[in-house]
């Protein structure tokens, strides 16, 4: 099924005479393709299983699996919730939960995502933000957006930019 998939695919490339990097680029996606669904079809048993640890302890740590969780591809879930986990539930990361909040509650009024607002500001509420310090990061935000704007829309070049506010940020040492 997939070979045949594979050959209609890269034919069709070769009807409309596609240079070589691109019969090359054809190729390596369709590769990639069939690797990423081979992979899927292959999660059987082992994937089911890991998928169901992964409810177990959202459940355990949530107290619930929220209904949204079932809608996630079962082959993302696992990972995606690793991830949620060990960076934005941790308290033993490098920022505090209610800076982490903001940042998030900040970065989903750009997006915008009404959800992750709403999660965001109850988050941050939970961890201790005040009404100023959500009120602040989500001007924050927008500062950061309309600078951004006329930055990019004007076509400001970077390397002047530097220069006019301190230097190269490359030779600068990270703050610590």
């Amino acid at each position: 099924m997939f070979n045949f998939a594979v050959r209609d695919f890269v034919s069709s490339s070769v009807r409309f005479r596609l240079r070589r990097s691109h019969r090359v680029f054809t190729g390596a996606l369709a590769s990639a393709v069939i690797c990423a669904a081979v992979f899927a079809s292959s999660l059987g048993l082992a994937g089911q299983a890991e998928v169901d640890a992964t409810y177990k302890d959202i459940k355990q740590t949530l107290g619930k699996v929220p209904g949204f969780l079932h809608q996630v591809s079962k082959a993302a879930l696992p990972g995606a919730w690793a991830e949620v986990k060990a960076l934005q539930f941790s308290n033993e990361t490098a920022l505090p939960p209610k800076v982490k909040a903001l940042i998030s509650l900040a970065v989903s009024a750009q997006i915008p995502c009404r959800y992750c607002i709403w999660e965001d500001t109850e988050n941050a509420k939970r961890a201790g933000a005040t009404k100023d310090e959500i009120e602040e990061a989500v001007a924050i935000a927008a500062v950061a957006r309309h600078w951004s704007t006329i930055f990019n829309g004007m076509q400001v070049d970077f390397e002047t930019f530097k220069k006019e506010l301190g230097g190269d940020a490359q030779a600068t040492p990270p703050a610590k």
